[in-house]
């Protein structure tokens, strides 16, 4: 089972459980997951991106601030499926997503980073927020890499969530246009996960 669909049943499990003490029905409430971290709805033009502004939808994540890319199949290599956020669109952008959560339990995310390497400066950064707080800096050299060779590294991060609904965003921290990348978004309930700690 995907680590997607692990978390959206623990989410479901937890919540029938929380009513089952209480005389609620126990039916499982209309649970908000983690969604679409490869970026692949909706779908665009093959060899093409569309730039999206404060507000913008992306499926289930939302334009926070600034703007970003839509990176459709085959423009430059995807980490997962065909498509690719570029945090910057002709200006630095943040991208978020809200999905239930259970309070107190330990959450990893794990991304893949790349950076465009059509222009801009070689050290593409940016930043893993969590509810709004800083959770990890990241940085990415485009030097040799090119749009077929993207050079996707993998990353981590863990957080402990403190309500029913938490909100992951990744935003860019440098200006212009050719940001760093984003794709293969996910997040896994650790219960246990020793490399949580």
């Amino acid at each position: 089972m995907s680590p997607i669909r692990t978390f959206a049943a623990a989410v479901i499990v937890a919540g029938v459980l929380a009513g089952a003490g209480t005389g609620a029905a126990l039916a499982a409430p209309a649970a908000s997951h983690f969604d679409d971290g490869s970026f692949e709805t909706p779908r665009v033009a093959a060899n093409t991106f569309v730039n999206l502004g404060t507000g913008q939808t992306i499926g289930p994540w939302r334009v926070t601030g600034g703007n970003v890319d839509h990176i459709g199949a085959g423009f430059w290599q995807a980490a997962e499926g065909d498509q690719s956020v570029d945090l910057n669109g002709v200006n630095a952008g943040t991208v978020s997503q809200n999905f239930t959560t259970v309070p107190g339990k330990r959450y990893t995310v794990t991304y893949s980073l790349a950076g465009n390497p059509a222009g801009g400066p070689a050290l593409k950064g940016g930043k893993v927020l969590v509810n709004g707080q800083n959770f990890q800096n990241f940085s990415f050299d485009i030097t040799g890499k090119t749009m077929a060779n993207m050079g996707y590294v993998t990353r981590e991060v863990s957080f402990v969530a403190t309500g029913p609904t938490t909100t992951l965003a990744f935003a860019s921290t440098i200006s212009g246009a050719y940001g760093p990348v984003i794709d293969d978004v996910t997040v896994r309930h650790c219960d246990p996960c020793p490399s949580c700690d």
